[in-house]
């Protein structure tokens, strides 16, 4: 039972993130507005009233759901002792985390600041403009963007290389969709240092791929768990 609970938690997350992330684009227009000024951001988010920060609050806790199954996947696969499967595990709960960090601070620190920049003259708007920049570095390109996707990139490579032998054809989509979406690093350094290279679908196509890829570990966990189980204690 835990087995096909583990499975269809990977795809009811990937699923259920993708809806609110696709309703979070039809109204707010993310995550390009990630790159645009304060000045154009703050105004927006408050155009979009308490349902824009409820669809923020279920893209966060949608994405949470994750960590379930990751935590999960090394019993599912009878590999609880294996170093690498039990290292990427904890690096794909602790993105997990990051990038919760990183969504939530839509919820509980941007609107304050909003409704600042709103309400304010010109020399608090010229504070919160500091503000913004401040916690959208640190919250959202450090946490988020930088150190919550290159683990859970690094979980989906450790997952890869455990599942290689039993799963080849899911191991190698697993890894093209991880440097697929490692590429998506440009634009988040590129925050930082702005000559830095950027492609500018690196973000769309990686993430896609990544998420993809999620929902075909579950559907494969849930469909040959067995299969998975014997093998990896043939293989140990």
């Amino acid at each position: 039972m835990i087995r096909r609970i583990t499975g269809a938690l990977f795809v009811l997350a990937a699923i259920a993130f993708g809806v609110a992330a696709s309703v979070l684009s039809s109204t707010f227009e993310w995550p390009d507005i990630l790159r645009e000024p304060a000045d154009v951001v703050l105004p927006a988010f408050t155009a979009g009233g308490t349902s824009l920060i409820w669809t923020w609050f279920a893209v966060a806790w949608t994405y949470a759901l994750l960590a379930i199954p990751i935590l999960l996947l090394p019993h599912v696969l009878n590999r609880r002792h294996d170093p690498v499967l039990r290292t990427a595990t904890w690096l794909g709960a602790a993105s997990v985390l990051l990038s919760l960090i990183g969504f939530l601070r839509w919820v509980f620190v941007v609107p304050p600041l909003a409704r600042a920049y709103a309400e304010g003259d010109e020399t608090t708007r010229a504070a919160v403009r500091a503000a913004w920049t401040a916690q959208h570095q640190f919250g959202g390109a450090l946490l988020g963007e930088h150190l919550g996707q290159l683990l859970g990139i690094a979980w989906s490579v450790g997952v890869c290389v455990a599942l290689l032998r039993e799963h080849r054809w899911v191991a190698i989509a697993g890894l093209v969709a991880s440097a697929l979406y490692l590429t998506n690093q440009g634009d988040v350094l590129a925050t930082a240092i702005p000559d830095f290279p950027v492609w500018d679908l690196g973000g769309l196509i990686g993430s896609t791929a990544w998420g993809l890829w999620t929902v075909a570990i579950g559907v494969t966990v849930w469909r040959r768990t067995g299969d998975v189980t014997q093998l990896s204690e043939h293989v140990e």
